[in-house]
């Protein structure tokens, strides 16, 4: 056909284009197994090649020997037209070429990963509430996750006696709380949870009993007395009567333990009503010691209350008791605890001596905590023996312990000499501390000097008037009482006015002080004088 060979001479040079990247027929064909897909090849053998590629020179490789699919992938030079790869033309007449991008190798594949196991079955399932339709139940997670994770929780049921378990449940549950609704009152259903993760369905983990949707009037509690939530003491042979209140309907059912085994029925008696438990025990004893347990249960539910029981007794004596060492007025003592502290800690110890001459026991240390004293102030001459007692809060033990031996303090060779006491001199001369005050008084009226002196020996005192000794004038009074003189003037007249003197001696000297008396006559008034 005459008007087709323009595009023939540019379909010409397409073996070129595919003859330049022969000479590395071998990098191609490593990567062609795992890279190029099996279906690329096939159009292009399908595809009929223009006459003259077919007419190529002898050293271009041919489609068959797998050099087509090298050429195929082979980018084309710079400013050529690229051969088009299924011989069809464009819409201006030439070939239009589709040039594939190389792919890049991959990494070898990496080994295939663990097999995903399956979580352990989860735990703790119990009831948490409950009433006519539905029932709610809390568990907590499995102990074993794993590293698959955990996505969640199926919670499944079937009705008692049958095994027709279906979940409930349409999504994972992803909390450990689940309220089972719409059922019907008065079934009884089995109920278990079973952990999902990548690894399949873990172990179910199920409730122990069927449950009974039913409402629950009232759920039991126990209101444990104020003194029964400390330990609580009594003495041996005492009567235990201890009331524990609760409340839960329908009646609950009450049962005790004591230290996590059943009561000894003819030890402790138990008597239960609708509102309360009581505890009787008829004379206690030490063996009834211990921790009571009371469980109320209203069906599914159930409450506890624990008090702790002590009961005590006075402890035994001190298990040994001796004397270490003697010295001067002391003795060093040391016991040890008793063997029986009374079911009770050991508050003291009571320590007593005795003369051997008198057998008389006198306590010379109370309320002491150490094991170990020293007795002091002892008498010389005098031999001693040591008792103790141990002592808890029921009191002091009624036997005590007594030392083998005896504590005798020996009497030494002591000199007495008294002290030399250089005596005072206590002499003084006489010495008036407060002088005489002059005075004014009326005719008629007793009045009185005063003064006081000191002085050792004692001074003599005497008054003097206008400087004559009064001596035993009745009209004077003299008194001298420690040191306080006074000298009483009984109805002065105008003639008793003048100079008074004290006048004080002993052997170390004399001393006089004096003072004046005024006596004055009495004011007589206008009235009077004119009648």
């Amino acid at each position: 056909m005459p008007s087709k060979p323009a595009p023939i001479k540019k379909a010409a040079k397409a073996p070129k284009k595919v003859a330049e990247p022969a000479p590395e027929p071998a990098v191609v064909p490593e990567a062609a197994p795992v890279e190029a897909p099996p279906a690329e090849p096939a159009p292009a053998e399908a595809a009929p090649l223009p006459a003259d590629v077919e007419a190529a020179p002898a050293g271009a490789a041919s489609p068959q020997e797998g050099e087509g699919e090298a050429a195929a992938a082979a980018p084309p030079a710079d400013g050529e037209d690229a051969a088009p790869a299924d011989g069809n033309l464009s819409d201006d007449g030439t070939e239009a070429a589709e040039a594939a991008e190389p792919e890049e190798p991959k990494a070898p594949s990496p080994p295939p990963p663990p097999p995903k196991e399956p979580t352990s079955a989860p735990v703790d399932l119990f009831v948490e509430d409950k009433n006519d339709t539905s029932v709610s139940i809390i568990w907590s997670q499995p102990e074993v996750i794993g590293l698959s994770g955990l996505d969640g929780y199926i919670i499944e049921t079937c009705k008692d006696a049958t095994e027709d378990w279906k979940a409930v449940n349409e999504d994972l549950q992803k909390s450990c709380r689940y309220a089972i609704k719409n059922q019907t009152t008065g079934d009884r259903l089995k109920i278990r949870v079973v952990a999902v993760n990548a690894g399949g369905r873990s172990p179910p983990v199920a409730l122990p009993e069927a449950v009974l949707v039913k409402e629950v009037a009232n759920r039991p509690k126990v209101r444990l007395p104020r003194f029964l939530r400390q330990r609580y003491v009594a003495y041996v042979g005492d009567k235990i009567n201890l009331t524990l209140p609760f409340t839960g309907k329908p009646k609950p059912v009450v049962s005790w333990t004591k230290n996590g085994q059943s009561l000894d029925p003819k030890r402790v008696i138990i008597r239960s009503t609708e509102r309360d438990s009581i505890l009787f025990i008829r004379a206690s004893e030490r063996e009834d010691s211990g921790v009571y347990e009371m469980c109320v249960k209203v069906e599914d539910f159930e409450d506890k209350a624990s008090l702790t029981l002590q009961i005590v007794e006075l402890p035994g004596p001190p298990a040994s008791l001796k004397i270490v060492d003697t010295w001067g007025f002391n003795v060093a003592l040391e016991w040890t605890a008793p063997k029986d502290n009374g079911n009770t800690e050991i508050t003291g110890y009571t320590i007593q001596k005795a003369d051997k001459k008198t057998g008389d026991w006198f306590t010379v240390l109370e309320h002491y905590n150490r094991l170990n004293a020293t007795i002091s102030d002892l008498i010389m001459g005098n031999t001693y023996k040591f008792r103790g007692f141990s002592e808890n809060k029921c009191g002091i033990s009624e036997e005590s312990a007594v030392t083998k031996d005896e504590a005798t303090i020996l009497k030494t060779g002591i000199d007495y000499h008294a002290p030399e006491y250089k005596e005072h001199d206590f002499t003084e001369a006489p010495k008036f501390t407060t002088s005489l005050a002059n005075r004014a008084t009326t005719v008629g009226y007793s009045t009185k000097l005063l003064c006081s002196v000191r002085g050792f020996p004692k001074p003599k005192i005497e008054w003097l008037k206008n400087q004559m000794i009064i001596g035993e004038d009745p009209k004077f009074r003299q008194i001298c009482v420690q040191g306080i003189c006074s000298l009483e003037i009984r109805k002065p007249v105008s003639f008793d006015g003048g100079v008074y003197t004290c006048r004080a001696k002993n052997h170390h000297g004399e001393v006089t002080i004096s003072c004046k008396l005024e006596v004055r006559q009495p004011v007589i008034a206008e009235a009077d004088k004119k009648k």
